[in-house]
């Protein structure tokens, strides 16, 4: 793992920028290369520099944080910062590793930080992996088995609490925060995963049916261990209609 991993702060308001830059400089093992102030500038750097993680604004004059990401041909990992919460569905799209809403806090940027550091070492690991054939999840109706450094581990439905996306890869949340990583797409283990068991909520995430507590009002699952996870507005109908269907009416 790399003691330093570069970044480039893009935001054209100076106030959001500054603060951006303060909170990055209190993290350790991030090293900012360039401030900029808006996206052309960015990526004038970009195309100059190797960037591991770019922390970006959305909505820039010319070309925006979306405009930037498309632009470049370089693997740099992407942190969307808005004010507009409505630009979180379209980000993912694009396979940002995550989306801020402002106002940052340092607590927020850290563990945007971490996840993408954890993706960074997870592609590192993945390239240099001898293992050459096509990751593949074998699904039975009480447990399945996913590749993991060359070996294949048996996954538990009841021990799973959710499954996050990574980009190419999926991280599997266990009970008594275990995890495992599968170089398997959310998209393709959505395809594998029992249906009857386990729903996707948003464009990061499916979570397993059994450990579902509650939907708060604010839009978020509660599971019965972890923090609550958000629900994507396209999902919610679904989920919704599930839960309606369990309630008990007089």
């Amino acid at each position: 793992m790399k003691t330093k991993y570069t970044c480039l702060i893009a935001d054209d308001s100076l106030l959001d920028r500054d603060a951006v830059e303060m909170y990055v400089g209190k993290i350790d093992n991030l090293q900012i290369e360039a401030v900029c102030k808006d996206g052309l500038e960015a990526s004038a750097v970009l195309k100059q520099k190797d960037i591991d993680i770019v922390f970006s604004d959305i909505d820039m004059p010319d070309l925006s944080g979306m405009e930037l990401k498309q632009s470049l041909q370089q693997a740099s990992v992407f942190i969307f910062i808005s004010s507009f919460a409505e630009y979180a569905a379209e980000s993912y799209s694009l396979d940002v590793i995550d989306f801020i809403v402002k106002p940052v806090t340092l607590p927020r940027l850290i563990k945007a930080t971490n996840k993408a550091i954890e993706y960074i070492e997870l592609k590192k690991k993945a390239a240099d992996s001898t293992e050459t054939a096509t990751p593949s999840l074998q699904n039975t109706s009480d447990y399945f088995y996913i590749k993991e450094d060359n070996n294949y581990t048996r996954i538990n439905n009841a021990d799973l609490l959710f499954v996050e996306s990574m980009g190419n890869f999926s991280k599997l949340q266990m009970t008594e925060q275990k995890k495992h990583i599968t170089l398997v797409s959310l998209k393709n283990m959505e395809e594998q995963l029992p249906a009857a068991k386990f729903m996707r909520i948003h464009k990061q995430y499916i979570i397993n049916l059994q450990h579902l507590v509650s939907l708060t009002p604010n839009g978020e699952v509660k599971l019965t261990q972890g923090e609550p996870l958000p629900v994507g507005a396209a999902y919610k109908t679904a989920l919704m209609q599930l839960i309606n269907n369990k309630i008990f009416v007089r």
